[in-house]
């Protein structure tokens, strides 16, 4: 998540607009709750830290002076509360290490992210640093991911970005010796076994000391069964956490209002210490808030629903599936602001949208005049017709040969003349719900959609044992939804440029990356004619109609909007 991308939605949430409020909160409240979950490891604190750090954003974001600094300002605050929250916390407190019926962070990482191997490793060895390192963790781990950048870290800890890249690795020596304690442990060294007996299972300083001089001089446990990754390499790409279903965050103001204090921190229930202006200053930014706070809303999105009076609460993670047999279909609508709920047309198994598809339109006009719409899916043993030849002198990525957007803001300018495959990579298991569209922006000359491709349709079953399973998801682990209107994507995308254009990833709700590489004539028909017989589920199709009514993808622009994910579905170019 890049702040710059979210500059229209401050301005207007700073503006008043209720609207972009909500957006803002709920678009960032899951890298808050990834940052302060893993810096406390799940404490019982979490909720409390999350809240406190969300509310005084909120309570702050008028002093806001520049919106593109706001992911930087938004997780130094987050660090703030943390820190206080550790010079708050009594000495005699249960310590966080100590068994429990709770799952801790690491154990919700693991499980939520269904990591497995080293990755899981890596998430389990948080749990034998020492609070200073996660929490320097939290923010490393997220910059890795590339949800943070290393100013951002280091401005968050309030160091030099020299200073930060000394703490980290050390941080990173200390990760890697806890890694090797949890591969030991999983081992059946018996003079391990021996020097475990009698430990209580609490993860501290003095048993990860022990154990690590027991790694040194140890054959067995020091001699790893498989290569070690380093962990920026695991890392990388990873999602963040969900929200856990029924977290609360409650903005609603208290008795006092801040028309009559002046401070939007008390109305919160915070009290004056964290207060921005004085009890006799003007209300300003707060009567502001509160006037957009109290007003009734109820917005879906990412999973989380913002209810009447500022209250928002999760209402879906990946692992509540849908109703059984109801398998969303390219017809499946996502929420709409104002909206209570996502809606989605529904069938015992997948079925396709019966509208026509732009390939076979008889409209002929001039360039822009078709744009892509929802299709229905084609025969899968029906071979696509001619694809026609364009002139091609090649095409150029800023992305070089091989592209790949993982992450909300990333993009690639495609300049020349030829053919380009985008190649769609759907993950419902790390977070599904709506998906908003990638966009294509400040294109110059023409370009075209010319055919589809990859074996199959997003939406086709992909499993032989489970009858709910497309490459949009599953009743095991929810699906992903595309906007009302929008075209079924299949695995492969095809796109012949004739001047240059940029496709930006916009990634808010549900998790997806694409693949973008320059291509040929001969490589898209090789593609589009394979087919069951080749071990394809269907053969692809052919779109291009040779002419000037070739249908252009949706949400296309020739304009450079601050914020891609706003350009409009029917595009106009």
């Amino acid at each position: 998540m890049d702040g710059r991308q979210w500059h229209s939605t401050i301005a207007a949430a700073q503006a008043g607009d209720r609207r972009a409020l909500d957006e803002l909160v709920a678009g960032w409240l899951p890298l808050v709750y990834n940052v302060v979950g893993r810096a406390l490891n799940g404490h019982a604190d979490v909720d409390d830290v999350v809240q406190e750090t969300m509310l005084r954003a909120v309570d702050h974001l008028g002093s806001l002076r520049d919106p593109d600094s706001f992911r930087s300002w938004l997780v130094a605050i987050a660090m703030r509360q943390i820190r206080d929250r550790a010079r708050r916390t009594v000495p005699d407190r249960l310590p966080d290490g100590l068994p429990g019926d709770a799952a801790d962070f690491a154990e919700l990482t693991v499980l939520r992210l269904q990591l497995e191997g080293q990755r899981r490793e890596v998430a389990e060895a948080v749990r034998w640093l020492d609070d200073e390192d996660r929490h320097l963790l939290s923010l490393w781990w997220l910059e890795v991911a590339g949800e943070l950048t290393r100013r951002e870290l280091a401005s968050a800890l309030g160091i030099s970005r020299q200073h930060a890249a000394v703490r980290v690795q050390r941080m990173k020596e200390r990760l890697e010796t806890a890694r090797a304690i949890v591969r030991a442990l999983d081992t059946a060294c018996p003079d391990l076994r021996a020097r475990t007996a009698r430990w209580d299972g609490r993860r501290d300083s003095v048993w990860r000391k022990r154990l690590a001089r027991h790694l040194r001089g140890c054959a067995c446990c020091g001699d790893p069964r498989e290569s070690v990754v380093p962990a920026e390499r695991l890392l990388v790409g990873i999602a963040l956490v969900p929200l856990p279903v029924g977290f609360t965050l409650s903005l609603a103001f208290g008795a006092k209002t801040a028309a009559t204090t002046g401070i939007a921190g008390a109305a919160f229930g915070m009290g004056t210490s964290g207060a921005a202006g004085s009890a006799g200053g003007p209300a300003g930014w707060s009567a502001k808030l509160l006037g957009v706070l109290t007003k009734p809303a109820v917005v879906v999105t990412a999973g989380a629903t913002i209810a009447a009076g500022g209250v928002y609460v999760v209402a879906q993670s990946p692992d509540d599936p849908p109703p059984k047999a109801l398998t969303p279909t390219a017809a499946a609508t996502a929420p709409a602001p104002g909206s209570a709920a996502p809606t989605t047309t529904a069938s015992p198994s997948p079925s396709h949208s019966p509208s026509p598809s732009p390939s076979k339109r008889t409209v002929t006009g001039p360039y822009g005049s078709v744009v892509d719409a929802v299709d229905r899916a084609p025969d899968p043993d029906e071979p696509p017709t001619a694809l026609p030849h364009r002139p091609a002198s090649g095409v150029t990525s800023s992305g070089g040969a091989h592209a790949t957007l993982n992450h909300r803001g990333d993009d690639v300018t495609l300049s020349g003349q030829g053919y380009v495959l985008v190649r769609w990579q759907i993950s419902p298991q790390y977070r599904n719900g709506a998906l908003v569209m990638p966009s294509w922006t400040t294109l110059k000359g023409r370009l075209f959609h010319v055919a589809s491709g990859g074996g199959r349709r997003m939406d086709d079953p992909v499993s032989t044992t489970d009858t709910t399973a497309t490459g949009m998801g599953s009743s095991t682990t929810g699906y992903d939804v595309l906007p009302a209107g929008t075209q079924q994507m299949w695995q492969n995308e095809y796109f012949y440029v004739d001047g240059s254009v940029t496709l930006t990833v916009n990634e808010r709700g549900a998790d997806y990356g694409l693949n973008v590489f320059p291509t040929t004539w001969d490589a898209v028909e090789k593609d589009i004619t394979t087919g069951p017989a080749q071990g394809a589920t269907r053969y692809g199709l052919t779109r291009d109609t040779g002419r000037d009514d070739t249908p252009i993808p949706q949400y296309a622009t020739r304009s450079t909007p601050a914020d891609p994910a706003t350009v409009a579905q029917e595009s106009r170019v």
